[in-house]
């Protein structure tokens, strides 16, 4: 152990390891979005974060990792935005589709 004092190591560890989830999940989150889009899109959806949109995501962890029922919450939160976006994005691809039929048609 670095220290003999075991604060100073819960502390050290605690450091250590909070830096290296943050570095792991922005990485992650960075695959995952380059995957989808190409590299500017990624740049604005980065740069598009603020303050507001911050300070929910850290209460939303905050209230999941609190108790089952903040979880349970937040888990039931995320999936009815996931089935929100895919309705979205079928209405958005319909009425490309009856667009690009209608200037076949005439």
């Amino acid at each position: 152990m670095p220290s003999p004092d075991p604060n100073t190591n819960l502390m050290i560890a605690d450091i250590v390891v909070r830096g290296g989830s943050l570095f792991l999940r922005r990485k992650l989150k960075d695959r995952m979005l380059l995957e989808e889009y190409d590299p500017e899109q990624v740049a604005k959806f980065k740069d598009g974060r603020g303050l507001l949109r911050t300070l929910g995501l850290f209460g939303a962890s905050r209230l999941a990792t609190g108790s089952m029922p903040g979880l349970a919450l937040v888990a039931g939160g995320l999936a009815a935005k996931t089935i929100y976006d895919r309705g979205k994005a079928r209405q958005l691809r319909r009425r490309r589709a009856r667009k690009e039929s209608a200037s076949r048609g005439s």
